[in-house]
């Protein structure tokens, strides 16, 4: 329990790209619960002033320290920056848009060295209302599972639900103890230093977005046991730093899904299938693109 002498420390990796006040809020909430943390801040060369108010909020905390990159690197080498830079053993990497509740870290913690073979636990994630995200348990989208989210075909699983699972199990009951899942969310990993130095780090090949997945499956298939944890509440403004970068994102987030699926299912599963998922990936973004210059044009006819 917090408080007592014997918490296991924990260095939180926090990657910033212009989070304004989410930042200090953020770090408040690692500190406020949770006395045995050190916070490391990569900041991804931000041009806010997120930097400058976290160093007037807690620059005199010796438990901060920062590191500033000269130019965006990723969200990924970020990761990685902030590993080599922590001190122990238990590694929380958390968005700097999220905010931890009371207990979550000791519950992580708790379910993360209750067996030798979990490396990763991740907590509920919910918006501000309360209403759980999607991606805090997740299956792996394999090239079957993908189809069925890209085409929206979820919608038929109440009479097809052995072949048309959505990858996402937000809708599904909320277990009442941890449980193992295939994938959780990188904007909260619990991850242990002995996982991470048998799997590897981050992979600096993803940008931004789909790097946690690549990781998960990196994790399954060296036999580390990724845990859900529901009684760990995170409470994440989803989207935060991307919001005046949409095209960016959505560019990366689908270069990232075409890189997962040639990287893990290329040789598994026959190639039609493969190339079928990544066109339909990029025909997405150019449907999305398409749908975002629309609005743009309507809007500009309105004014």
């Amino acid at each position: 329990m917090a408080g007592s002498v014997d918490l296991r420390p924990v260095s939180v990796v926090i990657v910033n790209f212009n989070a304004g006040d989410k930042l200090i809020a953020c770090v408040k909430s690692v500190f406020e619960y949770y006395s045995a943390a050190e916070v490391i801040v990569v900041d991804n060369a931000s041009i806010d002033n997120s930097i400058g108010d976290l160093n007037i909020a807690f620059g005199m905390d010796e438990r901060l320290r920062i590191h500033k990159n000269q130019q965006n690197q990723g969200f990924s080498a970020a990761c990685n920056i902030g590993l080599s830079l922590a001190r122990f053993d238990n590694i929380l990497f958390l968005n700097p848009d999220a905010q931890l509740q009371n207990g979550a870290m000791e519950s992580l913690l708790g379910v993360l060295h209750s067996a030798p073979k979990i490396g990763m636990t991740g907590p509920l994630m919910t918006f501000p209302d309360g209403r759980e995200q999607a991606g805090g348990r997740r299956l792996i989208p394999t090239p079957a599972r993908a189809l069925v989210r890209i085409f929206k075909l979820n919608r038929f699983a109440k009479w097809f639900p052995g072949l048309l699972v959505d990858f996402n199990l937000h809708q599904q009951p909320l277990p009442e103890k941890a449980v193992e899942v295939e994938a959780i969310s990188g904007a909260c990993m619990m991850v242990k230093r002995a996982a991470i130095e048998d799997i590897g780090v981050w992979d600096e090949g993803y940008f931004l977005h789909c790097e946690d997945l690549d990781w998960c499956q990196r994790f399954m298939e060296g036999g580390w046991m990724i845990m859900f944890v529901p009684d760990a509440v995170l409470v994440h403004e989803l989207g935060w730093c991307s919001r005046d970068r949409k095209i960016m994102v959505e560019w990366h987030k689908h270069k990232g899904m075409t890189r997962f699926y040639k990287k893990f299912f290329w040789h598994r599963y026959p190639s039609v299938l493969t190339l079928l998922i990544i066109s339909a990936i990029w025909l997405r973004f150019a449907l999305l693109m398409t749908g975002l210059q629309l609005k743009r044009m309507l809007k500009k006819s309105r004014e």
